[in-house]
């Protein structure tokens, strides 16, 4: 086809037994791309209003970018996306590894499930042939098992396989789907929505070619960007990771405040990935400690806490770096565990999410009972952000008195006692005993416990909120509460403003001071305008299959002249950031048809922001005004200041004229 998409999805059709092409005409790609652009359309003309998230009209879906497979770099992201049943709205989770060349090598642009199979099944697509084939024997395995024997089955050198674990065959709301033998596309519970239907795994092993329109401007585009990634490598290789130790500290007491820039991002995901952050964050006040109501330097301090889990100590248990496809980073890592209690042989290295939710978040500084639990969670198939927060909760509700030693089936559950915490989360993978209560998040857990338990379930929407803490970034704050999937930290924050350096992609976008006063973060002052802007371009890059990670490179990463090489459409950076906010909108107006208002439905705990405030620390004494920061961005975004629903005009701005009639009449 020659502009990056194939043209094609598969629909699947589980309690038929049905399985069919359809063609997506040329113009659906120019106004929603790939990803989540397709996968949004798809989804709001498919599903119907007020479907069972976990019943037989839901739809699945595995979509993968349009600039996936034509040579562009760091855009091997694939989503899996259908309505969630954590949040009753919109869901989606985006992952790396090799499954999104797959879907395309394939023929397809997506695959999409809807109904329920009365035995397990999964899908498989080999040499243009797809079929439902009995998986009878692969329920109960755990990810990396069942992977394994798909692979064989399919032929491991090309077959590649999205697949639940545990955790989604039981139905926990917080299961994800995982691919690469532990990678996981976690958050919005759709792990959940795949066990319901009784589908395993989707195996992917084809040879379609995937086209470009200019293959000679992506290596290009890829040379200059490669020569800009590997600059000052020999000297930023010397720098040891404590540096970010005293950065943090610094950035502690300091009253001025550093924006983040690109040149330290790519030394940072290059040497370490996500946990060079571990033990700044703990310092700076990123990083929610002991279940939000703490401070790292007195809660977590480094000496005795953050420091066992400082970035280098677990390089050293590194085999090789992880490179998902099309990647030059290699942010992940293969690591060993030996000795100690929990050895492990190969594992993938846990993400500074985990690192926080399984450390800081409940005071603990076992390192290897860290990787212990990583290695569960990616076998189970379960989100390491919710499964943390909602221990957390848990932990808390025991010092409270609210829940008892024997409420917990015996487990010791203080404050920062691994071996209790690995004891509970087997429960919880196996839907056993107090595991039952706590396998669908701290919401849901809250619901089951009640006695006031509520309070300290840290959750916007039913989705407990992400390893950033919303009061040292109030951009966060406004994407827990207002987005489309609630309590996520990759949408759209200060942070990731100052990162994405928006001024060098799109005109009339202002340039982010380097240097600010610490309490100016919280003037919310014209930084909606970038919230914004940052809210659209991230939708863009899902409909691209663009890393995050890449537009955190200090607007470097060449997206848009990457659309244009491939697709030939001679687009401005402005078109296509509209391309990106049509695909919000539609994302939002999903959620608005289901009759949810983020300013009620999404209201995060007001621990969160600060109500009442922390009385020590870096965010002593904060208090988020989430009104004002709320209608700042409902206002930039033109969705109704009440409602959060997008405006009549705005919607037909855009082109959705048949979803403005759905909610306007």
């Amino acid at each position: 086809m020659g502009k990056g998409y194939m043209g094609k999805v598969l629909n699947v059709d589980l309690t038929a037994g049905k399985i069919e092409e359809q063609e997506i005409p040329d113009q659906t790609y120019k106004l929603f791309l790939g990803g989540a652009g397709l996968a949004a359309k798809v989804l709001y003309e498919g599903i119907p209003k007020g479907a069972d998230p976990l019943g037989p009209d839901n739809i699945l879906g595995f979509v993968s970018g349009l600039l996936t497979g034509t040579g562009a770099l760091m855009t091997g992201r694939w989503m899996v996306v259908g309505k969630s049943p954590l949040t009753g709205g919109w869901g989606d989770a985006n992952c790396g590894g090799t499954f999104s060349p797959a879907i395309k090598r394939c023929g397809y642009d997506g695959i999409f499930v809807k109904g329920m199979s009365k035995s397990p099944v999964y899908l498989r697509i080999v040499d243009g042939k797809a079929e439902l084939v009995d998986a009878s024997h692969l329920w109960g395995k755990d990810a990396v098992e069942a992977e394994q024997a798909i692979r064989e089955e399919v032929g491991e050198k090309k077959g590649q396989v999205a697949v639940i674990g545990q955790a989604g065959e039981n139905v926990s709301l917080i299961a994800g789907v995982c691919n690469d033998r532990g990678r996981i596309a976690a958050r919005s519970g759709l792990g959940a929505v795949m066990g319901a239907k009784r589908l395993k795994a989707v195996a992917c092993a084809g040879s379609k070619k995937i086209q470009a329109e200019n293959p000679e401007r992506i290596k290009a585009l890829n040379q200059q960007f490669t020569k800009w990634l590997h600059g000052g490598e020999n000297v930023t290789k010397r720098v040891p990771s404590k540096v970010f130790s005293v950065i943090g500290r610094l950035l502690r007491v300091s009253p001025i405040g550093m924006a983040q820039d690109g040149n330290m991002a790519k030394f940072a995901f290059r040497n370490f990935g996500t946990i060079v952050t571990n033990v700044l964050s703990s310092e700076n006040g990123d990083s929610p400690v002991k279940n939000w109501k703490g401070a790292g330097y007195r809660d977590f301090p480094i000496s005795t806490h953050s420091g066992r889990l400082d970035p280098q100590i677990i390089i050293d248990h590194e085999l090789r770096k992880y490179h998902c496809f099309s990647c030059p980073v290699g942010c992940g890592g293969i690591c060993r565990v030996t000795g100690g209690r929990y050895p492990l042989e190969e594992t993938h290295k846990p993400e500074y999410e985990t690192c926080c939710s399984f450390g800081a978040l409940i005071l603990n500084n076992d390192l290897d009972a860290i990787f212990k639990i990583n290695e569960m969670l990616n076998r189970a198939g379960m989100d390491t952000i919710s499964a943390g927060s909602t221990i957390a909760f848990t932990m808390e509700c025991y010092e409270d008195g609210i829940l008892s030693r024997q409420d917990l089936d015996g487990i010791d559950l203080r404050w920062g006692k691994a071996e209790g915490v690995i004891e509970l989360l087997g429960k919880m993978i196996r839907r056993e005993g107090i595991g039952d209560v706590l396998a669908d998040g701290s919401r849901k857990a809250a619901e089951k416990i009640g006695k006031g338990s509520e309070r300290f379930a840290v959750h916007a929407g039913g989705q407990d909120l992400a390893m950033h803490d919303s009061r040292n970034d109030p951009g966060f704050s406004v994407a827990y509460e207002l987005e489309p999937t609630p309590g996520r930290h990759t949408n759209v924050s200060y942070q990731w403003v100052e990162l994405f350096a928006m001024h060098k992609v799109f005109k009339g976008l202002p340039k982010t001071p380097a240097l600010f006063r610490v309490k100016e973060r919280y003037n919310p002052e014209g930084k909606y305008v970038l919230q914004a802007a940052g809210s659209k371009y991230v939708q863009l890059a899902n409909g691209l299959g663009a890393c995050l990670f890449g537009l955190q490179l200090g607007g470097t990463l060449p997206l848009v002249e990457y659309a244009n090489a491939v697709t030939d459409w001679n687009l401005t950076p402005e078109d296509y950031l509209r391309i990106g906010e049509r695909i919000q909108n539609v994302r939002q107006a999903f959620n608005a048809r289901e009759g949810i208002q983020p300013l009620k439905d999404f209201r995060m705990n007001p621990r969160a922001a600060g109500d009442p405030p922390l009385t020590y620390g870096p965010l002593k004494g904060v208090k988020l005004d989430r009104d004002r920061l709320n209608k700042d961005f409902l206002r930039a975004m033109q969705w109704d200041e009440t409602t959060g629903v997008p405006t009549k005009k705005k919607l037909e701005d855009l082109g959705l004229q048949k979803i403005a009639q759905d909610l306007y009449g």
